[in-house]
């Protein structure tokens, strides 16, 4: 009986973890040089309506970059934005992981990624999580 009440336990503690989750990681290509980038576009999911695209891009405007954005792939820019957001529902819908890829538009080589992941209770909003990923892409290219 004691082994059974303590699964238990370790069971509901391990379940009450999982809102807990996060991760913020970016890894640039050592041969990417990001700041010779000049335009960008960002590939817009089909049908998707929570705007990551857009947040997206407006940051990438903020850092400088000249942005277009679409449904379709573009290769007269320099780099080619794409993005793989993942919702989770917990009472409301909330952004759990986004992952944001810069790859060469030419050889669609991927010079640049970054991922976070936020549980329930440490969530995000989305601009929150698309500055978190792009600030971590960036940093990470300078060191």
């Amino acid at each position: 009986m004691q082994r059974f009440i303590t699964l238990i336990i370790t069971a509901i503690m391990a379940l009450s973890l999982v809102g807990c989750a996060n991760r913020a990681s970016a890894r640039v290509d050592p041969s990417a040089d990001l700041k010779s980038l000049k335009t960008m576009h960002v590939v817009k999911i089909p049908n998707e309506t929570a705007g990551i695209s857009t947040l997206i891009a407006d940051d990438l405007r903020r850092r400088g970059y000249t942005v277009s954005e679409s449904t379709e792939k573009v290769s007269t820019v320099d780099a080619v934005v794409t993005y793989v957001d993942r919702w989770m529902w917990d009472i409301t819908m909330y952004l759990l992981e986004l992952t944001i890829t810069i790859r060469d538009a030419k050889t669609e080589f991927p010079m640049a990624s970054g991922n976070s992941l936020h549980g329930s209770l440490t969530r995000k909003s989305a601009p929150e999580m698309v500055e978190e990923v792009m600030g971590n892409i960036f940093n990470e290219g300078k060191k």
